[in-house]
């Protein structure tokens, strides 16, 4: 096994610069030449190639969660609670 597959030396330094860049690419914001650059690494660096997918996974997660919506319902026993906090709160210091 090489030093790289256990993220030990130079390489482990090497990974750290790719950090970033892997953000960057899952953001689409690299130009052509910077995404080769990165999926070149990416196909052979294990742990980057692992912190890759997780990076995506939780952006695709935090997508899918924000773009969802509270049933009204939900929402109006929210506000109703909250309104029972605040007078609970407001008689208390009376």
């Amino acid at each position: 096994m090489s030093s790289h597959e256990h993220g030990m030396g130079s390489e482990k330094e090497d990974c750290v610069d790719y950090i970033e860049r892997i953000v960057y690419l899952i953001d689409n914001e690299l130009d052509q030449a910077d995404c080769a650059v990165v999926e070149m690494h990416l196909r052979e660096c294990g742990p980057c190639l692992e912190r890759y997918d997780l990076q995506r996974a939780v952006k695709q997660l935090v997508a899918r969660s924000c773009s969802e919506h509270a049933p009204e319902s939900l929402r109006d026993r929210v506000r109703l609670q909250l309104r029972e906090v605040t007078v609970q709160i407001t008689e208390g210091n009376a």
